[in-house]
């Protein structure tokens, strides 16, 4: 007898409601907090699906029956990519995120699960306005490690970490420039303090 239906009858639309009761409490936190962050729309969409696993990383698409040359990550050629792998394990994104944190003096040890990376991503000291804003800054650095894996698949770009970052970078200060009206300080000092710049908003 299946207990999630009156008649007792199984159906796959009762058992999947069945799961996703089970993990909404844990995840509606999550995408609570992530559709808050101050990033532009199209970064927080793919912040939004890397968190969901639904980005067509080589690995997805080849367990849906695309036929692919190599599932094996193109930044470091050295593991199968997957969202878990592509953001947190290949050391090209280790890198990067070593760079973000540097750049704020911060240093711990980072999850390795995509959701607790998201939320651990946390400037102590700062409000909770402050810290919308910094985790707009992780959702550009998803969308640009995203870009540049997608630069090297189809247009033979390169790695290179300090890019990455610096991309990001951008997009995080583009958002402050056009969005944030009380900002008023420029991409150098974005680039050289931005805890104090955004601690001034």
């Amino acid at each position: 007898m299946w207990g999630k239906e009156v008649p007792g009858l199984f159906s796959v639309n009762s058992a999947n409601e069945c799961l996703a009761k089970h993990d909404r409490g844990n995840q509606s936190e999550v995408y609570k907090l992530l559709w808050k962050v101050k990033a532009f729309p199209n970064v927080v969409v793919t912040a939004w699906r890397v968190l969901m696993g639904k980005l067509p990383t080589r690995m997805s698409l080849s367990r849906r029956g695309v036929m692919l040359n190599s599932t094996v990550c193109p930044l470091c050629q050295l593991e199968e990519e997957t969202c878990q792998h592509l953001f947190l394990e290949c050391h090209h994104a280790q890198r990067v995120w070593s760079l973000c944190l540097r750049s704020v003096d911060i240093s711990f040890v980072q999850h390795n699960d995509l959701r607790l990376h998201f939320q651990s991503f946390h400037l102590f000291q700062a409000s909770n306005k402050q810290n919308k804003i910094w985790k707009g800054v992780w959702a550009n650095i998803i969308r640009c490690i995203w870009d540049q894996k997608n630069l090297i698949t189809f247009q033979q770009g390169v790695v290179d970490a300090e890019e990455i970052f610096q991309r990001a970078q951008l997009k995080s200060w583009l958002w402050m420039k056009h969005k944030a009206h009380s900002s008023s300080y420029s991409f150098v000092d974005w680039v050289l303090n931005p805890t104090i710049c955004i601690k001034s908003c």
